[in-house]
């Protein structure tokens, strides 16, 4: 539903962050040394020099402050008659920073960042919230929505659209396969896989791996020896690859693999005829993932 409503680009508004009284951790700009991040996966070089960066614009917010959270999300029509969906959390006193609402505001233009003082004796209303905004018909109340899976819909949507980095799935797929546990479970690829890769960027060891890990493992080992990383006009891209992700002999289901493919937005699966000549066809309805959204096919051998 969101896909076709909303098409975002990221806009920041944060106006009221330099509130006087404010902790100065809560102000527009703080200091980090790479291992406080709330996104790990967002730091780049090694984790021990101190990291200047403005965490309103590299914080994905719905993520960070709503998710998991008590939070309010609204569907409504702007001025302009196009939808808009905002997303209302408060931040007690119990935090370490001044008391606060976060706001969350999509529309078709881009997605809308607004801090506003909390007051718990005089709490401002939806339509309050909505005259901080520009274009916006404050004389009408949005609609509430109580679907849990809103929730999901805001974070894919801040996902796609916010991103600089980027995680995107490869499954090998032998042919005759149907189903993601016989893909999954195909302990090691073929000559003609591994060439494939090659195309889609460098195989870097994950130990001591210093730039974006997309959410595997760098210190131990756990999540696989090897992946695939490149950089694509400025943007840093780490391939889950189903073959490099840790083999389980004992779970047919290959938890650890799905557990990074599975939440993948993309996942790009390279079906392999080549050493049968059996025509095989890629059935997307036969993965079982609730996150992944697009599917592209790589073939190699039969008539495609």
């Amino acid at each position: 539903m969101l896909w076709k409503l909303l098409r975002l680009r990221c806009l920041f508004m944060l106006p009221q962050s330099e509130i006087d009284g404010l902790d100065p951790n809560c102000r527009r700009f703080r200091l980090e040394n790479g291992e406080s991040l709330a996104e790990k996966d967002e730091v780049f070089g090694s984790p021990s020099i101190p990291i200047l960066e403005n965490p309103e614009h590299q914080t994905r917010w719905y993520f960070k402050y709503f998710l998991g959270k008590l939070h309010q999300n609204y569907v409504g029509m702007d001025s302009e008659k196009s939808p808009y969906f905002l997303s209302i959390v408060s931040q007690d006193s119990g935090s370490k920073c001044m008391p606060l609402y976060r706001v969350m505001l999509f529309r078709k233009q881009g997605a809308q960042k607004l801090a506003l003082p909390y007051n718990p004796q005089q709490k401002l209303t939806v339509k309050q919230i909505l005259s901080n905004f520009t274009l916006m018909d404050s004389n009408k109340s949005p609609k509430e929505i109580f679907a849990a899976d809103i929730q999901k819909d805001l974070l894919l949507l801040e996902e796609q659209e916010g991103s600089v980095n980027f995680k995107f799935g490869v499954v090998y797929m032998k042919a005759g396969q149907k189903l993601d546990d016989e893909m999954l479970s195909n302990e090691t690829g073929s000559p003609e896989f591994d060439d494939f890769l090659a195309l889609l960027g460098e195989k870097i060891r994950l130990k001591d791996w210093e730039r974006y890990r997309g959410g595997l493992d760098v210190k131990g080992d756990m999540t696989g020896k090897y992946s695939i990383y490149t950089l694509y006009e400025g943007h840093e891209i780490m391939f889950h690859v189903s073959t490099l992700l840790p083999f389980s002999r004992d779970n047919r289901q290959q938890v650890e693999r799905k557990r990074h493919i599975g939440n993948d937005i993309v996942n790009i699966i390279f079906i392999d005829e080549a050493s049968s000549g059996e025509e095989t066809e890629f059935i997307p309805n036969n993965v079982k993932s609730q996150f992944t959204r697009k599917y592209t096919h790589a073939h190699l051998g039969g008539q495609r």
